[in-house]
């Protein structure tokens, strides 16, 4: 994989896991292995111990250099030659050492540092390959040297060859499954993102809403309303809601003052200033998302108060309601109202008020009824949610709404990433297990049926691992969990025939040539005891070695050289085996974890930028959007250019007005959002002193937002500068949707441009308009030609 694709977080994380366990394990072998060759040495007459231990005092120092470089990487070539030299090292100490103990220890030793080697150099195959040769040609020298006269015995590199080949196969299914893993993750995260970021664009659209409502909107409608009224107040007011508009929706992640903000809270100016009488326990320090919200919506209830309560006195209140709530009311004493009886369309409380707190986690509850007044209550539970998020550099984001955290998602995804090591590491085990057992134990088997007693037992003992691997891989390749009670049986027929491999074999043929269930036991439990704690898999070694151990006490007590065998035989099989058995626990325990946090900020970090991103493209789009006709609104009512009293600006004033609400009604889930936009539009003239009257023919139909734009705009405008009456009208066919509107007593239109369509959001083709004047009459309509469904036949 030198120089391959991107990894994923599983992928790498797998590959720095095992290129460290087998740097750990080659290096654990190559120690034991050297101290039981050395007391094999001691109890033999002929060794030559000093030559011994200065080949393999060597061999340890590069096992040690080995390991430092773990914290301190060092070149490839140099790892490469350490590692060459170890193994040239162990095998020249064969001659040294002499005998069946040194062969035992070489062949261990060397034999376990190849399959080492290739999880050490997993991602430079060639390397890996190049070393495992290596051992290969330091096991023949060290058969000639030792026994000049016989030729090399090659059944321990045929069995070194099958060792490397499962070691490679092993990584590269795990790896497999790992990647499928990162692909997965990469799926779901991406789905995720998009989501994330539709919820991000949809909150922040919404106070944007908001903020467009409270300010620009309200202020647009009291200028088109009329001219008695003293507009001293209107240029500073437009000019901070042109600020408003031009600055991006708050999703600030500090904290702020609540006591002190709502201190700060507008009365109003002249005849619409509402005085406000405050009883506020401060300081209420809350995160500034909610803080905010609760501000803005005060600053609307009280708007609504010197609007439609009849009354110019309030009271505002504000408490800390246990050890992490806060709660604020406003109340008056004004002609109140029946709040089921306000309309969708209607954003000041939906909107501004209670969309605003439910959009942070609050809630908002509006008690009212006609002639006793109205209480609006502000409530937020601190439950830990609006804390800033970090970056891995631990510096903030700010301005950028947060992805909500998810943690049933991440433990979903460290579960998916646990249960495909898992079932890779199964695979690998059962893949051993099966062609150890018909390879090297198989063969062993039969050319010794004359040694055992009785042979009979030894060949139901293999017919019975047989059936365990049998029965546990149907599981596995079926994707499914071995069941407890299968398990359970499958372990004590393991253990069984263990102990009749053990006990019917002859003194002094323990873990020799003749003991084919030794080194294969080991395998059949692990993949049946993967998904569990290593340490019951060591107990069942510990079981597994302990019947083996008594069988050779039985037959009587073994000489120290004996034992020294014993011992390296050991650490060859159940030793190789328990360290496997820790890698895998590694790779579930730690590794699915590691991967699955470290994806997760990296998918945090994506999703921050992407809503960064769309965020500002949106900010950028909507502000196009107001610059051909609000924004010159409000500059010129803010810098003196306009003025109220003129009926022309009034005029343009009501057309933005009008285009507003119908872009507030834009996104309500309705059956009909073509007539609920147009109602919208409806009821904004009708608080000017238009009469209007709305008409539907046929049947609704759906109509892309883009296209409802363009043919709501001409009965806004028109809506917009009717003084007395106007008819509206809808008519659906199969083929076409028409829209039309008819002002009596319309003003001209002198000035005030059409509204500019977004990037990407332009005028359909399709859309047409038609505007005809007769004297102070004005008739216009917009018509699309939406497709015609499949069987449909127009008339």
């Amino acid at each position: 994989m030198r120089g391959g694709g991107h990894e994923g977080n599983s992928e790498r994380l797998v590959n720095r896991t095992v290129e460290r366990y087998g740097v750990w394990l080659r290096s654990a072998v190559v120690g034991l292995c050297g101290v039981l060759g050395l007391v094999w040495a001691g109890d033999v007459d002929d060794a030559e111990v000093g030559a011994a231990v200065s080949l393999l005092a060597p061999a340890a120092l590069a096992c040690g250099v080995r390991l430092w470089a773990l914290r301190r990487p060092l070149p490839s070539a140099l790892r490469w030659t350490l590692d060459a030299a170890l193994v040239l090292l162990v095998g020249l100490s064969q001659p040294a050492l002499g005998g069946e103990g040194a062969n035992a220890m070489v062949e261990v030793a060397v034999g376990i540092s190849v399959i080492a080697f290739q999880f050490e150099w997993a991602r430079r195959p060639v390397a890996g390959a190049a070393l495992a040769v290596a051992g290969g040609v330091a096991c023949v020298l060290g058969d000639l040297l030792s026994s000049p006269a016989q030729a090399p015995d090659l059944v321990p590199l045929v069995r070194m060859l099958i060792q490397v080949g499962l070691s490679r196969a092993g990584y590269l299914i795990v790896r497999a499954r790992a990647r499928a893993a990162d692909r997965s993750a990469a799926v779901r995260a991406a789905l995720r993102r998009e989501a994330d970021v539709a919820a991000a664009r949809r909150a922040t659209e919404r106070e944007y809403l908001a903020t467009l409502h409270d300010t620009a909107s309200a202020t647009l409608l009291m200028v088109s309303q009329g001219d008695s009224q003293d507009w001293s107040w209107l240029p500073p007011r437009a000019r901070e809601d042109l600020e408003a508009l031009s600055a991006m929706p708050g999703f600030e992640t500090g904290s702020v003052d609540l006591a002190a903000l709502l201190r700060c809270v507008p009365e109003g100016e002249g005849r619409a200033r509402v005085r406000l009488t405050t009883r506020i326990e401060g300081p209420l320090t809350m995160p500034s998302g909610p803080g905010l919200a609760m501000f803005n919506g005060v600053r609307e209830a009280v708007t609504n108060v010197s609007r439609h309560a009849g009354v110019r006195e309030a009271e505002l209140s504000a408490w800390r309601e246990g050890a992490n709530g806060v709660l604020v009311e406003l109340s008056d004493r004004g002609r109140g109202f029946d709040p089921d009886t306000v309309p969708a369309r209607r954003r000041g409380i939906s909107g501004s008020i209670v969309g605003r707190m439910r959009a942070v986690g609050g809630t908002v509850t509006v008690t009212s009824r006609p002639g006793a007044g109205t209480r609006v209550q502000w409530h937020w539970q601190d439950r830990g949610r609006d804390r800033a998020p970090r970056t891995g550099n631990g510096e903030q984001h700010t301005g950028v709404p947060r992805p909500p955290r998810t943690p049933a998602q991440h433990t979903a995804a460290i579960r998916f990433i646990r249960g495909q090591l898992l079932y890779g590491s199964q695979l690998v085990a059962l893949l051993i297990c099966l062609v150890w057992q018909f390879t090297i134990s198989l063969r062993r088997l039969l050319a010794h049926q004359g040694v055992y007693d009785p042979a009979w037992a030894q060949n139901a003992a293999f017919a019975c691992l047989v059936a365990v691997a049998a029965t546990g891989g149907a599981s596995l390749l079926r994707g499914r969990r071995i069941p407890p009670a299968v398990r359970g049986w499958c372990l004590g027929a393991v253990l069984a025939a263990s102990a009749v491999s053990a006990y019917t074999l002859p003194p002094h043929h323990a873990t020799g040539p003749a003991d084919w269930a030794f080194g294969v036991v080991g395998w059949h439990a692990l993949f049946l005891l993967a998904d569990l704690r290593v340490r019951v898999y060591a107990a069942f070694l510990g079981a597994h070695v302990g019947i083996n151990a008594a069988a050779v006490f039985w037959h009587g007590t073994p000489t120290a050289a004996e034992a020294a065998v014993l011992g390296i035989a050991t650490v060859g099989s159940c030793g190789l085996q328990l360290s496997v058995g820790v890698l895998m626990t590694r790779l579930l325990r730690d590794t699915a974890p590691a991967a699955g946090s470290a994806a997760a900020r990296e998918e945090e970090l994506r999703t921050r930028e992407r809503i960064h991103e769309h965020l500002q493209n949106d900010h950028k789009e909507r502000y196009r959007a107001l610059t051909a006709t609000t924004v010159p609104l409000l500059v010129g009512l803010g810098h003196g250019a306009l003025s109220p009293h003129d009926e022309e600006v009034r005029l343009r004033c009501g057309v933005e007005g009008t285009r507003m609400r119908r872009l507030f009604a834009e996104g309500d889930a309705v059956a009909d959002p073509l007539l609920n936009e147009l109602r919208a539009c409806v009821e904004v003239a009708e608080h000017q002193g238009v009469k209007v009257s709305l008409a539907v023919r046929g049947r609704p139909g759906e109509v892309p937002v883009e296209i409802r734009r363009e043919l709501v705009d001409p009965v806004a405008v028109t809506l917009g500068r009717t003084r007395s009456a106007a008819r509206v009208t809808v008519v659906w066919t199969p083929g076409a949707v028409r829209v039309s509107v008819v002002g009596v007593d319309c003003a001209d239109e002198r000035t005030g441009p059409a509204a500019v369509p977004s990037p990407g959001r332009g005028a359909d083709r399709r859309v047409s308009v038609v505007r005809t004047r007769h004297g102070e009459s004005v008739w216009a309509e917009a018509s699309w030609s939406r497709p015609v469904p499949s069987g449909v036949d127009l008339p």
